[in-house]
């Protein structure tokens, strides 16, 4: 097998840890760097956008609102790892955009998630406290094991080597 296929077989890997994640792992900050990490359940777009759709109860959705970038992470569970220090992952560091109800996205997006998650969306649409977030990623790196390790091209999913930074 040569190095594009690998690269391809990879790239359908991380596309299948994607589709398997029903939420996400979101880690922001608050306007004084305080790092905060939580989950959320969330819909992607074509463009590879993640929607989130939180409530101003959570710390997270004060770090969004007034620090609008986030990192988000999926994991293989640790019962589908064989080694817990090579788990199966992928980070992307993402802007974050909140998105007004009467957006057109807004609704499209509301939808999707009442499609995927079931009546609970609308009892939550229903709250005023409730914002939903794009979070666009800008940057990502898939881990597929040891020593495995790729840059993610957010624009069509491809993968490249990752190449370590020199000092």
């Amino acid at each position: 097998m040569n190095e594009t296929e690998n690269l391809a077989e990879r790239a359908i890997d991380l596309q299948e840890l994607l589709t398997s994640q029903q939420t996400l792992l979101l880690s922001t900050a608050s306007t004084s760097c305080v790092p905060d990490l939580s989950y959320a359940p969330f819909v992607r777009d074509q463009a590879g956008c993640f929607y989130i759709f939180v409530s101003e109860l959570a710390g997270h959705t004060a770090n969004l609102l007034n620090n609008p970038q986030a990192s988000v992470m999926f994991i293989r569970s640790e019962s589908e790892s064989r080694n817990l220090f090579a788990r199966e992952r992928a980070v992307f560091n993402c802007r974050v955009k909140e998105l007004e109800r009467d957006e057109t996205t807004y609704t499209t997006q509301l939808l999707a998630m009442q499609d995927k998650f079931g009546e609970v969306v609308s009892i939550l649409r229903s709250l005023s406290d409730f914002h939903l977030f794009a979070l666009c990623p800008e940057s990502g790196r898939y881990v597929a094991g040891f020593g495995r390790a790729y840059t993610i091209n957010v624009e069509d999913g491809t993968l490249s080597p990752f190449a370590k930074k020199q000092d």
